[in-house]
């Protein structure tokens, strides 16, 4: 199977704590985690993707919200760079070890965060990288 993820969660996979919006986001998110962990393929979509499941009833769903659009147009920019191959809607993406290493040191460092101005889970996500990443859910078989 493939897993779809928007732009930005490409970045926020990296310090995913088993922490979320609520139990069913958090649970659902766990999955992924697993599946990631387990080496299925990403699918880069725009908009909504496996991980915003949960959300997609609520009415206040920020997933449509142009600042979020925004955050996938910023880290599409950061990933394109860091790992010197263009992404967009319709990239696949096969996580491995290597790959994960790279993009976890440049998010420590700030080199990938763009995307991360003003989202209510960046000091969390700062504090899960100053800390090594320890209790990070992703790690690649």
């Amino acid at each position: 199977m493939t897993i779809r993820l928007r732009a930005h969660h490409l970045l926020c996979m990296l310090t995913y704590v088993g922490k979320g919006y609520s139990p069913a986001f958090t649970a659902n998110y766990d999955v992924i985690a697993g599946r990631l962990s387990a080496g299925e393929d990403i699918l880069l979509v725009a908009g909504p993707d496996d991980i915003c499941a949960p959300l997609l009833g609520d009415e206040d769903c920020h997933c449509h919200r142009p600042s979020v659009i925004e955050r996938d147009v910023e880290a599409t920019k950061a990933l394109s760079s860091l790992l010197a191959r263009t992404f967009g809607t319709g990239s696949r993406i096969v996580l491995d070890e290597k790959m994960l290493a790279t993009m976890r040191s440049a998010f420590a460092t700030g080199k990938t965060r763009q995307a991360c101005r003003e989202c209510e889970w960046s000091e969390l996500c700062r504090q899960v990288a100053d800390g090594g990443f320890a209790g990070a859910k992703i790690a690649i078989r």
